[in-house]
């Protein structure tokens, strides 16, 4: 089974079966991309499939630079993201709850940094969210 609750290759997710598929997580979707569209111009929205494994993802973009990756799954999604070391350093000083700390620390580092994925299901969760954003785009 994909990661993306859109497996298909030849099929982009359309908006219809996007809201379908996220539920009442929907609202929380189109806020998050309002949010970086706000901050970050210019401000690109990118969907991508490398393979049916992982499935359709929409990368958030400022200018090249990737800000977030999401992903639908059934009512909820998936924001990931990659923290350089300089971003990490910004995160860690900033008030984020301790299962977060603990998930940026404990987090395998690659040579981009370091990779996290959340589940989001609530308006509430963006918070975390924008606030690591802001310190990956911050540096």
């Amino acid at each position: 089974m994909a990661l993306s609750a859109f497996a298909d290759k030849s099929k982009r997710p359309q908006k219809q079966a996007l809201r379908e598929v996220l539920g009442r997580s929907s609202i929380t979707w189109d806020a998050l991309i309002e949010w970086a569209a706000e901050e970050y111009q210019p401000f690109t929205e990118e969907w991508t499939c490398y393979s049916e494994k992982w499935g359709w993802s929409l990368r958030l973009k400022h200018k090249t630079r990737a800000i977030l990756y999401m992903t639908p799954q059934a009512k909820h999604f998936l924001v990931g993201m990659v923290l350089g070391e300089k971003a990490v350093a910004v995160a860690l000083k900033m008030k984020l709850p301790a299962t977060v700390v603990k998930e940026i620390k404990t987090a395998k580092r690659y040579a981009e940094g370091r990779a996290l994925r959340f589940e989001i299901r609530f308006k509430k969760d963006l918070d975390t969210i924008t606030k690591l954003a802001t310190a990956k785009m911050s540096t």
